[in-house]
């Protein structure tokens, strides 16, 4: 199993690279069309929750072989933050578009950790 980490500010002008990255990873795996599209919106998706979380940087780290799995990590600034309508929609969809998905939290309830595999 092949492994490529990125690490980059929580910042909306760099979630263009990190959908077209994602792109090209579900492409090595195999994927088809519909799938890395759904693997793009779930890595997006889980890109917004650690912000909303409080995070100012995310480390996303994925493992391309017969799958493609993806573990993203928030990093930085860890105010506490209220959740939102907004996660409880990214929580469904991430649920909706990939076989296994889980949600790491800290003693607070804050995500710091989302990983899944398609």
């Amino acid at each position: 199993m092949d492994k490529f980490t990125l690490r980059l500010p929580l910042e909306s002008d760099f979630l263009t690279t990190v959908r077209l990255t994602t792109g090209g990873l579900c492409s090595l795996a195999g994927l088809d069309v519909d799938l890395t599209e759904d693997y793009k919106v779930c890595v997006t998706e889980s890109l917004l929750i650690l912000k909303r979380n409080g995070h100012a940087v995310a480390t996303i780290e994925f493992s391309v072989g017969e799958s493609l799995k993806c573990a993203v990590l928030g990093e930085g600034n860890s105010e506490k933050a209220e959740e939102s309508i907004e996660d409880e929609i990214s929580y469904a969809l991430l649920n909706a578009l990939v076989e296994k998905v889980e949600f790491t939290k800290n003693k607070d309830g804050r995500v710091l950790k989302i990983a899944f595999e398609g």
